[in-house]
């Protein structure tokens, strides 16, 4: 009997907390709307009627990108013009405590742009100018809408171009923001790499920049590394305003190839001896199977629908001819024959369709719902790794194309789901949890490009431990106190 009543009591006590927490979500919601709507000419005194917007259709455009994380939209929208603009926004954000929700493109993985207290977006594609390019310094300064296609663009007569190549048209501050790479970062580095200076918008509104105003040395041990601190923060320190840039002389020669074999671990074994034995490399991609017969469907090619490497040489006519003697490691490992695409119009073509694997993925079941995983590991592990995901995708009878940037030891599974059955989305959330402690037994991490966002907050403490999370915690109470800056992403 006395179970019985402590059972009766629990279950009031649970529907009371649970009615007051309700009532305190609505109050909190009705209360931030009005702050809201209170600030409205404080935002247009700033950015003019144009530059705000309470759109319903704008919000939601604002309030999710392109991962599989459900559409949490912001309150409002602002399009602030220049970073004095976004500097008297953040002043009244902060002044009401409105969160700040910072938005480039909208072309991330992990669900960075969601407002999950709503709050302010600030859209900075107003923002699209190239400010300094010093073409003897190969360096240029860009505002957050420029995005990388839209810089080579601007460069294409000076013989300089940007390679750092997520794929996706993104822009240039928002590849700062969460550390992006891609295809080319085996020879050329990732942003983190390739970012001289940032200006920032703090919480507050105060405008720093991270190596000093103007500064663009190409090297510099002054003071603590605050640009590296704000590449890769997801918008949960500042707001991104300019990034400075290296730029790279644009290659005399460029030559492609692709090269199929017998198996995964073929496949794999050759990148790695190819990285071993110094061959300068500037792209290297691995598709499996499932992957190479989604593209060739997609992109209307024939590659043999076996484990394929994409590979790219870049240098002088000269040294591609060293380069390409790649192809006796291949062979040892059972490698057909290199198929070579040598004209800009073929070379495009077979890298359009690897740009283009996240789409090929999603036509092999129309109506599905797609997620890409992003472990990285040590090169000498990626073997192992590889071929045990390939076994857990088969043995959990799972849609997951494998393609990767595998010069660096990251890889993605692209995930096919049906989001309206639960039993698959939970063998997908399984299957994800055992690939990225797998990634972190050998050392490796959850993320090698997309970054931690929504999803891999509690795989960052086990990557991080507690007290390097705690550092991060102290960091972000340091700049940002009323935790206004993209609330709820990175540290949970």
């Amino acid at each position: 009997v006395s179970n019985r009543f402590l059972r009766l009591h629990l279950q009031l006590h649970a529907k009371s907390l649970f009615s007051d927490l309700l009532s305190f979500c609505c109050c909190f919601f009705f209360l931030q709307k009005s702050v809201v709507d209170g600030v409205l000419p404080s935002f247009r005194s700033v950015c003019g009627e144009d530059g705000v917007s309470l759109s319903e259709a704008i919000r939601e455009q604002h309030g999710k990108d392109e991962s599989v994380h459900k559409c949490c939209p912001p309150d409002v929208v602002v399009f602030p013009r220049s970073v004095d603009e976004v500097s008297a926004l953040a002043k009244i954000c902060h002044m009401h405590c409105l969160p700040i929700i910072p938005f480039g493109t909208g072309t991330g993985l992990e669900g960075g742009v969601g407002a999950m207290k709503g709050g302010v977006c600030f859209s900075l594609r107003n923002m699209d100018q190239v400010l300094d390019l010093h073409v003897e310094d190969f360096d240029v300064t860009v505002e957050p809408g420029v995005t990388r296609k839209a810089l080579n663009s601007y460069l294409r007569d000076t013989g300089l171009w940007f390679p750092v190549d997520p794929g996706a048209d993104a822009s240039l501050c928002g590849m700062a923001a969460t550390s992006a790479s891609g295809t080319n970062a085996v020879r050329y580095g990732t942003m983190r790499e390739n970012i001289m200076n940032l200006e920032v918008v703090l919480a507050d509104g105060t405008i720093i920049n991270t190596a000093g105003k103007g500064r663009r040395p190409r090297k510099t041990s002054a003071g603590y590394n605050l640009t590296n601190l704000f590449v890769g923060s997801e918008g949960t320190l500042g707001i991104i305003t300019k990034t400075t840039l290296r730029l790279y002389g644009i290659p005399e020669a460029v030559v492609s190839a692709v090269c199929s074999f017998p198996s995964v671990q073929a496949a794999v074994d050759s990148t790695v001896q190819i990285l071993q034995s110094g061959v300068p490399i500037a792209r290297i991609e691995f598709l499996d199977d499932v992957m190479i017969d989604a593209c060739n469907r997609f992109s209307s090619l024939s590659y043999p629908v076996t484990p394929t490497l994409f590979l790219e040489f870049h240098g002088s006519e000269r040294s591609l001819e060293e380069q390409v003697n790649t192809s006796e490691i291949t062979q040892c490992n059972g490698g057909s024959d290199f198929q070579w695409a040598k004209d800009e119009e073929t070379r495009s073509r077979l890298w359009k369709a690897r740009h283009d694997a996240w789409y090929a993925a999603l036509a092999l079941r129309p109506g599905c719902k797609a997620y890409a995983t992003d472990v990285c590991v040590p090169l000498s592990m990626l073997p192992q790794i590889i071929v045990e995901t390939k076994e857990d995708l088969i043995a959990n009878k799972l849609t997951g194309p494998i393609a990767g940037h595998v010069g660096d030891g990251n890889f993605h599974c692209l995930m096919v789901l049906d989001p309206n059955d639960p039993d698959e989305l939970q063998r997908v959330h399984l299957f994800t949890e055992r690939l990225a402690r797998r990634a972190l037994a050998m050392s490796g991490t959850c993320t090698g490009e997309h970054g931690v966002g929504l999803g891999k907050r509690a795989l960052l403490v086990e990557e991080m431990g507690a007290q390097a999370i705690q550092v991060m915690q102290s960091l972000k109470e340091t700049l940002d106190p009323k935790n206004l800056m993209n609330p709820g992403k990175v540290l949970q």
